[in-house]
């Protein structure tokens, strides 16, 4: 029989066990960025909570208070979601990580809980785990992103996206580069980006979104933390090879 053990991450236990994304790769920049970012956020109540089979980690989610969250959403006394994966399928611990969450809103008095997906990426969470524990589509952004809600309030205010997506693409002419390091996945994807436009003899700037004004300012996309713009276009928002970076840049 297995033991199951959710965790809740400090700054403590994350020097002892480590984040769940790229944890074979410890010594990795991405990994170490992480690991800082989410030492920076527990500052503003970030619940990083990992779930564990038999002592051996095998999924997490991560959420937190719509007003320090790294998705560009509006959800006045929402939580919101930012990751949830696991590693071993057909258990449901994809559902208890999730009914953690929503017992945390419940006991906090939140209106509900918020996550975003996208079908086109493995960098968002799949929306059927979350439809089928009582999440709701409210709201579609460009680029295939789409708004889930839990709701713990029925008259709460729904959350919404922002709707001045194509205007945010206008400020940036020149290859762009956005990012937090939320994701581990981050340093490699900028990597590639850096990489391709240099054989093409691009150069690229790159932006360290520094907060969540500039986040909710600036971000092309829902997703936030990581876009890549060129001739005011949308390039990508997940990590691309550096074959479809050149690919990419070429076609503009």
């Amino acid at each position: 029989m297995e033991n199951v053990q959710l965790v809740e991450l400090d700054h403590e236990i994350l020097e002892g066990k480590g984040s769940f994304c790229l944890r074979s790769k410890k010594q990795s920049q991405g990994y170490i960025n992480k690991n800082k970012w989410l030492n920076d956020r527990f500052e503003e109540g970030l619940k990083y909570v990992q779930l564990f089979e038999n002592k051996k980690p095998v999924g997490f989610i991560e959420y937190t208070e719509a007003e320090f969250s790294s998705r560009v959403v509006y959800a006045e006394h929402y939580l919101v979601i930012h990751c949830l994966w696991v590693s071993v399928t057909g258990k449901g611990y994809g559902s208890k990580l999730i009914s953690h969450c929503i017992e945390e809103a419940k006991k906090r008095n939140k209106a509900g809980i918020a996550v975003m997906t996208n079908s086109e990426t493995s960098w968002t969470p799949s929306k059927d785990i979350f439809l089928k524990n009582g999440f709701k589509i409210i709201d579609n952004a460009p680029f295939g992103f789409e708004l889930l809600v839990y709701e713990c309030q029925m008259d709460a205010l729904p959350p919404y996206f922002p709707s001045n997506w194509d205007e945010r693409l206008k400020h940036f002419n020149e290859l762009t580069i956005l990012r937090t390091f939320q994701c581990p996945y981050v340093d490699i994807a900028t990597q590639n980006v850096l990489e391709g436009a240099e054989k093409l003899g691009i150069k690229a700037e790159i932006i360290d979104l520094k907060n969540r004004e500039e986040l909710m300012r600036l971000s092309p996309t829902p997703y936030g933390i990581f876009s890549v713009i060129y001739k005011k276009q949308l390039i990508t928002f997940h990590r691309l090879t550096v074959n479809s970076v050149i690919k990419s840049l070429k076609k503009l």
